[in-house]
């Protein structure tokens, strides 16, 4: 028998979940994010509890947890911009190696996409590095599609990441 999975948005008491999920990511995939390992480590614990505890409340800002039999195995933040012409991105994603092959991302993503769409999101978000053609594939197959817009990655300036979009108008289900 296979392992369910399931989501549920960050809790506030769940700093240490979101810094052991953050830095397992950023120790797995260094390349994929923009913050490095070091950086996160630096971070106080009491700062993942902030983030945690703004993350659970926020109308604009929510971590979701993956988790396989209770453990916590993945997660996404799902954030809309403070601007005029605010827009909505699901970043962050990172699945455990482990569970990956059992659909976690597209749960993540799909279950973000859609808190987003319920709060007037009409169009979901994500910057991809461009060395990560995994991801970029993944996005695709989610009805992602890239927008043209580039920039430099904020932790590695050398390397580029393209906005890619999915439009939320056209999805009957996430």
């Amino acid at each position: 028998m296979s392992p369910s999975l399931t989501v549920s948005r960050i809790a506030a008491q769940q700093g240490s979940v979101l810094r052991e999920l953050r830095t397992a990511s950023l120790r797995e995939a260094p390349y994929a994010f923009g913050e490095t390992l070091e950086d996160a480590l630096l971070v106080e614990p009491s700062s993942f509890d902030a983030t945690a505890e703004l993350h659970a409340n926020s109308p604009r800002l929510a971590t979701f947890l993956l988790y396989t039999e209770g453990h916590p195995c993945g997660l996404v933040h799902a954030y809309i911009e403070e601007a005029p012409n605010a827009r909505a991105f699901v970043s962050a994603l990172w699945v455990a190696p482990a569970v990956r092959h059992l659909r976690g991302g597209e749960l993540l993503v799909n279950v973000a996409s859609q808190w987003l769409a319920e709060q007037g999101a009409a169009e979901v978000h994500a910057w991809i590095s461009e060395e990560n053609r995994t991801a970029m594939r993944f996005y695709e197959r989610l009805h992602f599609g890239p927008t043209g817009d580039r920039r430099a990655m904020p932790s590695h300036e050398q390397e580029a990441e393209s906005l890619f979009v999915r439009h939320m108008h056209a999805e009957h289900h996430a």
